[in-house]
């Protein structure tokens, strides 16, 4: 019954006009920039990060999660269409999606990949909503040296599911942690790596940070990309799939649906883990599995459901724990730093109306993805055939826009250009910003839960393992190292990362 009551007071919140307008707003949004080839949800949300900030925190939230759910989407629309992934958790749904796309069953492809996208966001948020109150409760159990162990679970997690070298992630890592010390020491008072830089004391600005290494890297990388792409943007008809569709995706999208809902929880897991780990598991369990890679339509539902089952469940260790387990979700909490809202257990009592608002927001969100996008194929097609040299300038002059307007500072924008071609080499060199971003967000929190551990245990780093809870942590992080130290493990990594 407390279940009940606290999402209506969500539906409550999240209904309201303006929380309505800003969830269409978001989506609409969200889909527009993330259909554009290269573009995805971290990207979109780094670009439009500014535009909330002038907003009432429980409606920027809203728009940011309308964001993510709309670039989810619309990397499936380019993925399908295009085969130019949006998103890394888009690849897989380019293996069979284009495939059907090539045989005249685009249609279907964005249908189904919309369909079971639908289903698995309203079953996962419900999976959100029933996790959110224990997952608090055990939360408050939680000390410093809990949470310092647990955020070292999640950027060995972060470590061990990035793609390519483990030495590269291992040192963005440790360059997202030296970034995020940049700054004022909260308990001396001392400037740090600021260098005489009166604009550094205050730190590196986050939105900054992800707008240069996601957002403008990603558009250098798509103005030096010239090979051309095949598109199939015309004439996309039949999007209502067929009796048989139905008989074979939805049991597909079902069983992605509770692996994605169960992987998005993990500390860097997510939506592009549960895409991968549902493309596996129907491959293995398909009578058809000759017609994977050539148009299976169950290697559509699959991952998409998983991917965003996974998105919505990764929301569970950010507002129960205050935890981002992806980069998405660390983009969120620099958002709620923005509102001044610390993320963690405390929310859910403090700002009843937020938690349940957000959550119940997720499903009128999935709501208005389905009930507008079908419809808009169309347009998004028309989109899709404008050059993207005529896009991208507008795009930049919008980011500078918004990275200025947040403190009414040059150097900000001085600073999201370097970081954008900081950006682009890593992308380069084969080193994902993602655990950089990471790094950054968990570094000052990391350093903090630290100083604390140690200052109630009279500096015995021993406090680390004599609490049970802590312990275990820690003993899941030795078994994600030992993991990844496998040579079946690192073979597989090498591959897909050549593979991208």
């Amino acid at each position: 019954m407390e279940l009940l009551s606290n999402l209506a007071l969500g539906f409550e919140t999240a209904l309201s006009f303006q929380n309505l307008m800003y969830s269409l707003i978001g989506c609409l949004l969200g889909t527009l920039i993330g259909v554009l080839p290269g573009l995805g949800p971290s990207t979109t949300i780094a670009m439009l990060l500014p535009i909330t900030y002038t907003l009432p925190p429980v409606s920027a939230l809203i728009m940011l999660a309308g964001i993510y759910y709309g670039a989810q989407y619309g990397g499936s629309t380019t993925a399908i269409l295009v085969n130019l992934p949006g998103e890394s958790s888009s690849v897989v749904t380019a293996i069979d999606g284009y495939q059907m796309a090539r045989k005249g069953r685009a249609g279907a492809a964005l249908a189904t990949a919309g369909i079971s996208s639908f289903i698995a966001g309203c079953i996962a948020t419900l999976v959100l909503a029933a996790f959110a109150v224990p997952m608090s409760e055990l939360a408050f159990k939680f000390g410093p040296a809990e949470y310092f162990s647990l955020m070292v679970l999640g950027l060995v997690g972060a470590v061990v599911l990035a793609s390519g070298s483990l030495l590269k992630a291992i040192g963005m890592i440790l360059l997202g942690l030296i970034l995020g010390l940049v700054g004022t020491d909260v308990n001396s008072g001392t400037a740090r790596y600021a260098f005489g830089v009166p604009e550094l004391t205050d730190g590196i600005n986050f939105v900054a940070l992800a707008m240069g290494i996601f957002g403008f890297a990603e558009i250098i990388a798509n103005v030096e990309q010239r090979e051309h792409r095949e598109t199939f943007t015309n004439n996309v008809t039949h999007l209502f799939p067929t009796k048989e569709d139905f008989r074979r995706f939805i049991p597909a999208a079902l069983r992605g649906t509770s692996l994605g809902a169960v992987l998005g929880m993990l500390p860097g897991g997510g939506a592009t883990l549960s895409a991968f780990a549902s493309y596996t598991l129907e491959k293995k369990l398909s009578r058809r599995s000759e017609e994977f890679g050539h148009g299976a339509i169950e290697g559509v539902a699959g991952p998409e459901a998983a991917n965003n089952a996974g998105a919505q469940t990764s929301f569970v260790p950010l507002l129960t724990l205050g935890i981002p387990s992806n980069v998405v979700m660390a983009l969120m909490v620099g958002a709620m730093t923005i509102h001044n809202i610390q993320p963690g257990p405390q929310v859910m009592t403090s700002n009843p109306e937020l938690f349940w608002g957000l959550i119940a927001s997720m499903w009128i969100g999935n709501a208005v993805l389905i009930v507008l996008n079908l419809p808009l194929v169309g347009l998004w097609v028309k989109l899709l055939k404008v050059p993207y040299r005529l896009l991208y300038p507008a795009i930049l002059v919008f980011c500078c826009i918004g990275v200025y307007s947040i403190n009414n500072n040059t150097f900000d924008v001085f600073m999201t250009a370097g970081l954008g071609v900081a950006g682009y080499l890593f992308a380069r060199f084969g080193m994902e910003p993602a655990p950089l971003l990471l790094g950054f967000v968990l570094g000052p929190m990391m350093e903090e839960n630290l100083r604390r551990a140690l200052l109630l245990s009279r500096g015995s780093f021993g406090t680390f393992v004599e609490r049970p809870i802590s312990l275990g942590l820690l003993i899941a992080t030795v078994g994600l190292l030992a993991l990844v130290a496998l040579p079946a493990v690192k073979k597989s990594r090498e591959e897909a990362f050549q593979e991208e």
